[in-house]
């Protein structure tokens, strides 16, 4: 039987190395000091040895993480100056990576993250089993999201906290990875240091897909148009379709979320577009992101065009069923046992929008 693996944090792993050192043994040190998770072979420790390891994932996703305080239930979003009372309030985990990769990891695929992630985030996303690379340091305030929503339309304001060093953080760490596909879910400032890591990851065989989200700001920014280019897939709602239109024309696949319509494939070889599931719906918050994770598992597993825009589809359209984008993503076993609501829905209402516009 093999040696049980311990998982440290980055404080305690270095804490160790710290101790292996001063015993004089072989100098070890972390090239990331902001890794979140390292497995400690506890034989090795005995010894005085240290073993480190970076579990290979199928899929890693790579990104902004927030904390969500979502305000659901409202019949309309506030006037100036008015207050409005809520059905239902939830704190919870919340962004582009954190979603995607739990939507992903709930349908069997080997999933890791790399983002700045709170206690609760690092928590929830041990339970889905998902591997972790947490760039945030103890001191750091996190990113929050207060959103106001109804079945319509939502609001947001964000605090960023630690997003705002997020970046080179997420370049730094991304060198001790080894997946089969990148998902990113954030909008570039540096963009032709993200074509390098792109380039040098489809050198290795690895498939990328990105999200922006909407960020006008980025259009302006010299080179996403040649960054959209080397992508396998891009991820955009049908607004952002619009807002990066011309960058839109140099993609390799385009996966545009059309909300309550469902989605399309978009190629040059395949035009295809997929009608969505009818849910009832609670809250629409993180709905695109759990998209993205349920069409990266069918993508994943080489299925067509259609079969992973279906999946897409119906983790988006579930993960509407309640407040907050992670507490109704369904299990692979539900896609079986439910795989009729793919093809002929029976539930009132409608699936709203996609994902976090920001």
């Amino acid at each position: 039987m093999p040696p049980p693996l311990t998982t440290l944090n980055a404080e305690q792993a270095e804490q160790a190395l710290r101790q292996a050192q001063g015993r004089q043994l072989p100098a070890v040190s972390l090239s990331n000091r902001e890794l979140g998770e390292l497995c400690v072979d506890r034989r090795d420790v005995s010894s005085g040895g240290l073993y480190f390891r970076v579990p290979r994932v199928d899929l890693l996703v790579v990104g902004e993480a927030f904390e969500d305080l979502i305000f659901a239930g409202l019949p309309r979003l506030p006037k100036r100056g008015e207050e409005l009372r809520c059905a239902h309030y939830v704190s919870t985990v919340g962004g582009g990576a954190v979603i995607t990769a739990a939507a992903a990891a709930r349908l069997g695929v080997a999933t890791g993250v790399i983002s700045a992630l709170n206690a609760a985030g690092v928590r929830y996303l041990r339970t889905q089993r998902v591997h972790i690379t947490n760039v945030k340091r103890a001191h750091e305030p996190h990113a929050v999201t207060a959103a106001l929503s109804t079945p319509d339309e939502r609001s947001f304001v964000t605090f960023d906290g630690v997003n705002v060093k997020l970046e080179p953080r997420l370049l730094r760490a991304m060198r001790r990875q080894r997946p089969r596909h990148v998902h990113f879910a954030l909008a570039p400032v540096r963009i032709e240091r993200w074509i390098r890591l792109v380039d040098r990851l489809r050198a290795g065989g690895v498939t990328t897909s990105w999200d922006f989200g909407w960020n006008p700001s980025i259009r302006a920014r010299t080179g996403l148009d040649r960054l959209i280019a080397r992508l396998d897939v891009v991820f955009m709602n049908l607004a952002e379709a619009s807002l990066y239109a011309r960058a839109r024309r140099r993609a390799r696949t385009a996966v545009i979320k059309l909300g309550p319509l469902g989605s399309r494939w978009l190629s040059r070889t395949v035009d295809v577009t997929v009608r969505a599931p009818r849910v009832r719906v609670v809250d629409t918050t993180g709905a695109g992101d759990a998209f993205n994770g349920g069409f990266l598992a069918g993508f994943l597993e080489g299925r067509p065009p259609r079969e992973c825009l279906r999946r897409g589809n119906f983790v988006g359209a579930l993960s509407t069923r309640a407040a907050g984008g992670i507490a109704s993503l369904p299990s692979r076993s539900a896609i079986g046992a439910k795989a009729v609501h793919l093809r002929a829905p029976r539930y009132g209402g409608r699936a709203g929008g996609q994902g976090r516009p920001a």
